[in-house]
């Protein structure tokens, strides 16, 4: 049996710049969850994935981040990912 390791990685980035890293971080693909963090460190969104998340299920949830977007200056993005 083949076991899968979850490797995690974090960006820092301006709250304007959100959305797009975090659809560039969903297309390249491999991803089990987002978490998205504010400056302090306190968790303001966390968003599990599925390979069958897609289309107007992410609707809710792109309107979620671009409201922390507009709230937030600076933030970090937690990518948990599955590893072969």
């Amino acid at each position: 049996m083949e076991q899968k390791r979850i490797g995690t990685e974090e960006h820092k980035v301006r709250g304007d710049d959100l959305v797009a890293k975090v659809k560039e971080i969903i297309h390249q693909g491999n991803v089990r969850r987002i978490i998205i963090k504010d400056d302090e460190g306190k968790t303001l969104i966390e968003v599990p994935l599925t390979l069958g998340v897609v289309g107007a299920v992410l609707i809710p949830v792109w309107a979620a981040i671009g409201a922390i977007a507009a709230l937030v200056t600076k933030c970090s993005i937690v990518v948990e990912r599955t590893e072969e």
